[in-house]
């Protein structure tokens, strides 16, 4: 892929946004690589995955404005659809997803950051959705994961006054789990996919499920929802051993992911 690098380290796969004198920023081209890497991600091999951007500077620092600057009214909507629509493929992955954010999450870097499960980010890192100061709106699901990240007063102020907020503001407000220098930033994110990635597969696949199915509906609903998921996970060779090692007192190798 031309700007999107795809590296298998073990059982964790890692995503580059590698444009790096564009400061990572989305066009159709760097979008077009991102879906095609994230449809040759294989379940079975891969059970954690990591996206960041190249270069210390950047993310991504959001869609490429100058691509969009000429676009009529139907084409606007459809390059939030095509984004929207690649956005979405990486939120319904089945394995859990790491941003791993260097720098600037602006626009649609910020998007693409809270499409993944679980955001970090290096002390440098800049956050925002600029969008109305451009005349536009947030295109790639910016003025929904938003709301439901942080919450609806917090997101509004951020989207309508379109003011970045640093590492500091992030972590405080719950849109970043945890910020790292630069240098720690990847080997923290590594170090979680790893650990992830080293218990039973199936099960955090299936929480992953539960927590997506239920989080928005009612409590009796996601009730059900996740005794389908915690059923699911029963036969298995993986609860079958996991659950033979701690009452044998001793670890698990290696989870098989059957």
């Amino acid at each position: 892929m031309g700007f999107v690098k795809y590296e298998q380290n073990g059982y964790v796969g890692v995503i580059t946004i590698d444009r790096p004198k564009a400061l990572n920023a989305l066009n159709k081209e760097v979008l077009a690589d991102l879906e095609a890497v994230i449809d040759g991600i294989d379940p079975e091999k891969t059970r954690a995955v990591v996206l960041t951007g190249a270069g210390e500077k950047s993310f991504v620092a959001g869609a490429d404005i100058g691509a969009m600057s000429t676009m009529t009214k139907a084409e606007g909507e459809a390059f939030g659809k095509y984004g929207n629509d690649i956005f979405l493929k990486l939120e319904s992955l089945p394995i859990p997803t790491i941003a791993a954010v260097n720098g600037f999450a602006l626009g649609g870097g910020n998007e693409l950051a809270m499409s993944c499960d679980i955001r970090i980010c290096s002390d440098n890192a800049v956050f925002g959705q600029p969008e109305v100061g451009l005349g536009i709106t947030p295109g790639f699901g910016g003025t929904q994961r938003l709301v439901r990240l942080i919450g609806t007063g917090k997101a509004k102020e951020m989207i309508y006054s379109a003011k970045n907020i640093k590492a500091d503001e992030a972590y405080r407000i719950g849109l970043v789990n945890a910020v790292h220098t630069q240098e720690e930033l990847l080997p923290a994110a590594m170090k979680l996919a790893v650990k992830i990635a080293s218990n039973a597969p199936i099960a955090v696949r299936n929480c992953k499920k539960a927590i997506t199915e239920g989080y928005l509906a009612d409590m009796g609903h996601a009730a059900e929802v996740e005794e389908k998921w915690f059923g699911d996970c029963f036969e298995t060779e993986d609860q079958k051993e996991g659950m033979a090692a701690f009452l044998e007192k001793r670890k698990v190798e290696e989870f098989k992911n059957r």
